[in-house]
């Protein structure tokens, strides 16, 4: 199973892209799709950003995409502009039939560093680690996007369901249940 995991931003959307094989997770490729924030407008950014991430999808053919859920931030036009470059990364993997699960940050660090408080720096260590990558990432947003896509392949090995309570869990989990 091949899984890409994405960090969407207005100006920087890291996407990282795993291949799941039993319980080995192989790297297949990682980068930051760089949207230029001073010569272009922001629709000309959202439509950089949809074209990239479709080339990474279509080069890559993953299975499944992974993608980091909405957090709060103080400024109102920052979240507007995220919520915008989720929306895009969202319709990119959609439009080629590629399922989308969303992982709140808490959780995709606790998955990593098995704290959900840890470091952008204990984050960046541990996917290192993991993946066995010799080099660091330019930037931060490549590791939480790969972070992102090892908390997938994490919560789909053992097999968790996102449910929002416990008549679904029992629905969708009814070997679990004695």
């Amino acid at each position: 199973m091949i899984i890409i995991g994405i960090d969407p931003g207005s100006v920087n959307t890291g996407y990282g892209v795993l291949e799941k094989n039993g319980s080995k997770l192989i790297l297949v490729e990682y980068g930051v799709i760089k949207a230029k924030k001073k010569d272009e407008n922001f629709p000309m950014r959202l439509k950089e950003i949809f074209l990239r991430l479709n080339s990474v999808i279509e080069r890559t053919l993953p299975d499944e995409a992974a993608i980091e859920s909405m957090f709060y931030h103080k400024n109102a036009q920052t979240l507007m502009k995220l919520s915008h470059a989720r929306g895009v990364a969202m319709l990119s993997a959609t439009l080629r039939e590629v399922p989308v699960m969303e992982y709140a940050p808490m959780e995709i660090k606790k998955s990593v560093t098995g704290k959900g408080a840890a470091s952008k720096e204990q984050v960046q260590f541990m996917v290192k680690r993991i993946l066995n990558i010799d080099e660091t990432p330019e930037f931060f947003d490549v590791t939480d996007a790969l972070a992102v896509a090892i908390c997938h392949a994490t919560r789909r090995s053992v097999g968790v369901n996102k449910t929002s309570n416990w008549k679904d869990f029992v629905k969708n989990n009814p070997d679990r249940i004695k």
